[in-house]
């Protein structure tokens, strides 16, 4: 007990906000409309500002900033390639593309329905794609949109994995 009794309170407030900013943001990187990986970005810059002592590294933060790019490519492209892969053509993808943008103005369901809605829309409008191939590119953009999910929960890890290990090791 007498351990914890002799931290000083400013190193504990920052270890403090620190996780916590590191576990919402892991949920983030979870759930699609909070920012994981800007939230982790975020808990590793005010770490490395507020506890000098314990402070990132520049190699440690270009290595954050890099996996914050890669996440959000991934969770921006991850649609698109996944229709790409199930014989979506190039009128396909383009509504997988608009229609993510299109969804960001409808809320939580947009986000989720717009890209799908947009590229089955675009396969059977402009590419005059039959029911069956129109379908199976929809498909491709759920299967591509989930091993996206996949990929940045992956890299969610490595971001906190990352600040933990530069902020306790390095």
């Amino acid at each position: 007990m007498q351990f914890f009794r002799d931290m000083p309170w400013e190193m504990v407030g920052v270890w403090s906000l620190t996780i916590s900013l590191l576990a919402v943001g892991f949920v983030g990187a979870i759930v699609p409309f909070l920012p994981g990986p800007a939230l982790i970005l975020v808990a590793g810059v005010l770490h490395t500002l507020l506890r000098p002592e314990s402070a990132m590294s520049t190699f440690g933060i270009v290595l954050l900033i890099v996996w914050f790019g890669l996440a959000y490519a991934v969770d921006f492209f991850s649609g698109m390639m996944g229709a790409r892969w199930f014989g979506a053509s190039r009128w396909g993808i383009a509504g997988v593309f608009i229609g993510g943008i299109a969804g960001l103005f409808f809320g939580p369901i947009g986000i989720l329905i717009g890209p799908l809605v947009g590229g089955f829309a675009f396969e059977m409008l402009f590419a005059k794609q039959r029911l069956k191939p129109a379908m199976k590119s929809t498909w491709g953009t759920i299967v591509g949109t989930g091993v996206g999910l996949v990929l940045r929960i992956l890299i969610a890890l490595a971001m906190i994995t990352t600040v933990l290990v530069d902020a306790l090791w390095w």
